[in-house]
């Protein structure tokens, strides 16, 4: 494993901490800056709105500039923003910090993502990117607890220093151990479209099976990075991003309630009963980097299909203790299964434009958004707190449609390439070297 994948995986580990352990720390927060419990609940949703806006923004106004140092600037802007919070004398200056911190959120998954991939051969991209995000998948299972802990021994302002020094230690990594040559650029004539030497304008001839899948190289302007949200592709992939991650975030936000008016879980059941969840998050993570190396778009549509399953049976069985936990793991392999693939498929459709894949980080964002949304509607409309795990499977079943429908289109290559789409005048749905590679032959 190269070591500048362990540094991405640090740096990922932090921003997760910084994401979760507030959630823990909030009746301490509160009671130190005199606020109320909807005011300290700002510092969370607060951040949430932060990273889906820093995602585009900040990958929009560093397109020009090399992808390492863009992450080495994003982690210290992480620094800062947890350093602000330690200090911070007022409610406001620790607001500040928490946006200050999540600005930088998507942007580092998104670019870090095509980083990762640039670090290993073609074939192992996926595992790649699911080893930068196992840093966020053991934030998840750790960052309450460690929040809890801290707070509890040290003070509130004691976990945000630990975040701090960690984030030190992310950044001396990436900028020692991550080469210059994971920026992604290529050598030779570009494509027409910017992104790289990928193939010769009107040479519809596909690369052989043995060749490798060059690497995405970086857009050279915000007009090219664009460019990217004119394939088909990319919009479909960002849409089955959504839908997957908003139905499983609308059960999520409510597994609480669920555990302890249906499930019959006591109150103090509640944090181990998400961390076997987030145990599911690291395995599912692991699992879904390496099937989607084997068959992206199959893998993406199993894992979809496999999250539908597990959500109808847990408001099926909800009331079942033993049958909760099994399926609260399920749902945490299941939901973040297809997270490595998504990331790849739409960098790989996008022709290794930063900007979608920070995208793809805004669009889990909003799903998120969507679906806690959607779940309150229905607990609001009497309807139970196993309504939400029902809600989450009829949007995920619907980005099972969404991922059906990329996967067969993907499937057409005399459409998806971009000599016919000139030609035809149809949406840009280029098809990749990678996608050449698995098609069938006649």
């Amino acid at each position: 494993m190269p070591v500048g994948l362990v540094a991405l995986a640090l740096g990922g580990f932090g921003i997760g901490l910084t994401e979760f352990l507030i959630a823990g720390l909030l009746p301490q927060v509160a009671a130190s800056f005199a606020v109320s419990e909807a005011a300290a609940g700002r510092l969370i949703s607060g951040y949430a709105l932060s990273v889906a806006v820093g995602a585009i923004v900040l990958t929009a106004a560093t397109v020009r500039l090399p992808r390492k140092r863009v992450l080495v600037g994003l982690v210290t802007l992480f620094v800062v923003g947890n350093l602000l919070s330690a200090v911070a004398p007022d409610y406001r200056v620790m607001l500040l910090g928490r946006i200050v911190a999540a600005l930088c959120h998507g942007s580092f998954f998104g670019i870090g993502s095509l980083v990762a991939r640039g670090l290993v051969a073609p074939e192992k991209k996926s595992r790649a990117v699911a080893v930068m995000f196992a840093g966020l998948t053991l934030a998840n299972v750790l960052g309450v607890p460690f929040g809890a802990l801290i707070g509890e021994r040290w003070g509130w302002r004691a976990a945000f220093w630990a975040v701090t020094a960690i984030g030190v230690l992310a950044l001396a990594g990436i900028a020692a151990l991550v080469p210059g040559r994971a920026d992604g650029a290529a050598s030779g004539p570009k494509s027409r479209y910017g992104y790289g030497p990928l193939v010769k304008s009107g040479d519809s001839t596909p690369a052989p099976a043995s060749a490798p899948t060059p690497t995405p190289a970086s857009p050279t302007s915000l007009r090219a990075q664009v460019r990217a949200f004119r394939s088909w592709q990319v919009w479909l992939t960002l849409t089955a991003t959504a839908l997957g991650y908003g139905g499983m975030f609308g059960a999520f936000s409510y597994l609480a309630y669920t555990f302890t008016e249906v499930g019959g879980f006591s109150s103090g059941d509640v944090a181990w009963l998400l961390m076997v969840y987030g145990a599911g998050l690291v395995v599912g993570n692991l699992v879904g980097g390496r099937a989607a190396d084997h068959d992206r778009d199959r893998a993406l549509v199993l894992a979809l299909l496999g999250l539908t399953v597990t959500l109808t049976l847990f408001g099926l069985l909800a009331a079942h203790p033993a049958a909760s936990v099994v399926l609260t793991f399920l749902l945490g392999v299941f939901g973040f299964a297809g997270v490595p693939g998504m990331i790849t498929r739409v960098t790989d459709y996008a022709h290794g434009a930063a900007l979608a894949a920070s995208a793809n980080v805004s669009a889990s964002n909003l799903g998120n958004a969507l679906g806690a949304w959607l779940g309150g509607l229905a607990i609001t409309a009497g309807l139970g707190y196993t309504s939400p795990l029902y809600v989450g499977a009829g949007i995920v079943l619907t980005a099972v449609v969404v991922m059906a429908v990329a996967a067969h289109l993907a499937r057409k290559p005399a459409q998806n390439t971009p000599d016919a789409q000139r030609t035809s005048g149809t949406p840009e749905a280029q098809e990749t070297p990678e996608a050449q590679e698995t098609r069938p032959t006649s």
